[in-house]
């Protein structure tokens, strides 16, 4: 897959978030947040809980009021502007529908907000409901809809005045996982038909992993890393990222040297690691060191060399297609998980076993810094 280079120019960012800020007291719920956003794309801010994701797209959203720093749409300050003012499509984790008013009712709401005509809120509604595909629930009400139904109804009510960013607060948090991962599929197919520039908030690393163009990584009020799904997951360039964005196994290790061809040697517990993705830093320098489980293969083999290492199975797992094992190592217990029909003899706790990976996949990731 071919990378991507990633738009960090304010200036030439869609939505441009400079050096922005909220305190309440003395804990700041986003802390000097910086962030350029290119029209068209599909941004997820994935974090836990208490990350700050949430506060960044209400700020955006003109709900929260900043403690410093401005939010540009387009070259436009809208920071100091009230929420009806800046012309956005909020998605709302709770749907927020009017329970009162039908499905096109509560589509037409924000057009009628608008004083438009009545033909054109007419052509404008049965447009949206097209789009979403709740033409034959026009006359429904909300407590009559499932919660895909009322979901849906939702993001045609943000979508239907055409506004220039659309911003979803969790929005298939709710949803059972069948349902969730069908509207995944939708919101994406939508994205693509309609070109416009979303930007997601959620917990769920798969959801950001499958729906979106870029992903911001959130903690403690910080963007810790911004990339495209593929960056973010096979280069992590810190602890966080690599146990929050998927499962890593983290080493502790130091830099032996160059091997050449931009490769470098690190030793780990006894154990020579070959990483092709390097280091910038010098010999002796203590680092540390992810392992995605899915990259590495068990096996019963000869466990000498670089990149391998002994071990015993110490617990394993059986999922149907993959099997996730743990494997007291010298290095400390690897997670290991591999296709089931590739492990190819009887597994046991207390097995003997040899772990082994590619040159790829060991990435030098940088410590957390302090909250």
């Amino acid at each position: 897959m071919s990378e991507r280079t990633i738009v960090t120019d304010q200036s030439q960012a869609f939505l441009a978030v400079d050096r922005l800020s909220k305190r309440y007291g003395d804990i700041a719920a986003i802390d000097d947040m910086s962030l350029a956003i290119p029209r068209g794309e599909f941004l997820t801010l994935l974090g836990p809980s208490g990350s700050g994701k949430t506060t960044l797209l209400m700020a955006i959203a003109g709900f929260v009021t900043p403690s410093a720093g401005s939010i540009r749409l387009e070259g436009r300050e809208i920071g100091g502007l009230p929420p009806e003012k800046r012309d956005l499509g909020v998605v709302f984790q709770g749907y927020a529908l009017f329970p009162h008013m039908t499905v096109a009712e509560n589509i037409a709401f924000p057009l009628e907000v608008r004083r438009l005509p009545r033909a054109e809120i007419d052509r404008l509604v049965a447009a949206a409901l097209d789009t979403v595909q709740l033409g034959q629930h026009a006359a429904r009400r909300p407590a009559q809809l499932s919660g895909g139904q009322q979901q849906r109804v939702a993001l045609a009510r943000a979508l239907v005045f055409s506004p220039p960013l659309i911003l979803l607060d969790e929005p298939l948090s709710a949803l059972d996982k069948q349902l969730r991962g069908q509207l995944q599929e939708e919101l994406k197919s939508l994205h693509r038909r309609l070109g416009a520039t979303f930007i997601n908030v959620t917990h769920d690393q798969d959801e950001a992993l499958s729906m979106s163009t870029l992903i911001a990584v959130v903690n403690h009020g910080r963007i810790v890393q911004v990339g495209t799904p593929l960056d973010v997951y096979e280069r992590p360039r810190t602890v966080f990222v690599a146990n929050f964005v998927g499962r890593s196994n983290i080493v502790e290790a130091e830099i032996k040297g160059g091997e050449g061809d931009g490769r470098i040697a690190l030793a780990a517990a006894g154990t020579t690691l070959i990483s092709s993705n390097p280091a910038g830093q010098a010999a002796g320098t203590k680092i540390a060191v992810s392992l995605r489980p899915e990259k590495l293969t068990v096996g019963l083999g000869d466990a000498e060399g670089p990149n391998r290492i002994r071990g015993t199975i110490a617990d394993y797992t059986y999922h149907g297609n993959s099997t996730q094992l743990v494997v007291a190592t010298p290095l400390g217990a690897l997670r290991v998980e591999e296709q089931t029909w590739r492990i190819g003899f009887p597994l046991a706790n207390g097995l003997a076993v040899s772990l082994s990976w590619a040159e790829d996949a060991p990435v030098i990731v940088a410590p957390d810094q302090a909250a």
